[in-house]
């Protein structure tokens, strides 16, 4: 799977290619965490703890979210390892995650409502309004086919989209209004909804080969 972005080289030494860095794979994988974290159409939520508490922890919930997301694209095959669940299966699983997810971009609709949080704390802006079970699952579906140098750039990339929108969130509303958010949701939503059915098919094909 990870190797029809790459050409066969013939290389002296091993090290040459010890990092695979792709801009493929970390555009595919930043689109996927942006459209699974979706902190534009979380600034409402931002919008509300901020009026409430008086103050979000930008900078400590971004550090806090990163944390969690590289440690569970490192941990987290291996916690599937012991409970005896392989990356292809878990990949599936994420696949139906992330269509569901996209169906509530493009609806407007909510299949799953957390309760209203009520502190601006590391809970509920790192967890789970950034690195929630969604993003989580996305991490792990996403390893099953790229390069982990490449997601964990992705990861970089959207921790510190998610930064500035945390620090901006009331200027960010009132230049793209409800309407704007609105379409990006919609926008991203039909492109999540494409990557699930991607990953669904590629992980599901790794599972009959092994079955095979």
């Amino acid at each position: 799977m990870i190797q029809k972005y790459f050409l066969p080289v013939n290389l002296p030494s091993k090290k040459k290619d010890a990092m695979n860095f792709n801009f493929k794979e970390i555009a595919t994988a930043g689109m996927v965490l942006f459209a699974v974290i979706d902190i534009l159409g979380s600034i409402p939520i931002i919008l509300s703890l901020r009026s409430k508490v008086g103050h979000v922890q930008s900078e400590k919930a971004s550090i806090v979210a990163i944390s969690i997301m590289i440690a569970f694209l490192f941990v987290g095959e291996s916690i599937l390892s012991l409970i005896g669940i392989d990356v292809n299966s878990f990949a599936v699983a994420g696949a139906f995650i992330i269509f569901f997810l996209a169906i509530e971009m493009i609806l407007g609709i909510s299949i799953y409502k957390d309760d209203e949080p009520e502190t601006a704390s590391i809970v509920p802006i790192a967890f789970p309004l950034i690195a929630g079970a969604g993003t989580l699952t996305s991490i792990l579906s996403l390893r099953a086919e790229y390069h982990v140098e490449n997601i964990i750039v992705a990861i970089i990339i959207n921790v510190i989209f998610v930064y500035i929108v945390l620090k901006s969130s009331a200027r960010i509303e009132r230049i793209l209004g409800k309407n704007g958010l609105n379409i990006i949701r919609k926008v991203f939503g039909v492109i999540l909804m494409a990557i699930a059915v991607k990953l669904f098919v590629t992980n599901v094909n790794g599972l009959l080969s092994h079955g095979a």
